[in-house]
C-alpha cells in the first residue's frame, strides 16, 4: 500500500508541474521568418498568430509570392513553437515521456 501512496504522490506532483508548465507555454512567443526576413510572424504559446510584419519592399511582389512567404513564415514560427514547447515539457517532466500521449502542435 505504501508504494501505491508514493505513486499517487508522484502523480500529483507531476500534475502540478504540468499545470505550471502549461502556464509557461502560454507565455511563449515564437517568431518565424521567410524571404530573407521580409515576412515575420509571431505566434503565442497556443499557436495563435499575434502579429505579422511585412517589409514594404516585398509588397511590390506578386500576390502569390507574398502569400507563399506568409505561409512559410507561419510554418517556421510553428516549428519554433513546437521546439520551445517540447523543451519546456522536457524540463517539467525531466525527460519522462508519457506513453501514448501526444502534445498539441
Amino acid at each position: 500500500m505504501t508504494d501505491f501512496s508514493k505513486i499517487l504522490d508522484k502523480a500529483k506532483e507531476l500534475e502540478n508541474k504540468m499545470r505550471e508548465s502549461q502556464e509557461k507555454i502560454k507565455r511563449i512567443k515564437a517568431e518565424g521568418f521567410s524571404g530573407s526576413n521580409s515576412v515575420k510572424v509571431i505566434l503565442n504559446g497556443d499557436g495563435e498568430m499575434e502579429k505579422i510584419e511585412i517589409q514594404n519592399e516585398i509588397l511590390k511582389e506578386d500576390k502569390l509570392i507574398i502569400e507563399d512567404l506568409i505561409v512559410a513564415a507561419h510554418n517556421n514560427a510553428r516549428a519554433q513553437l513546437k521546439t520551445k514547447t517540447s523543451e519546456e515539457i522536457s524540463k517539467t517532466t525531466g525527460g519522462f515521456g508519457i506513453p501514448g500521449f501526444k502534445w498539441p502542435l
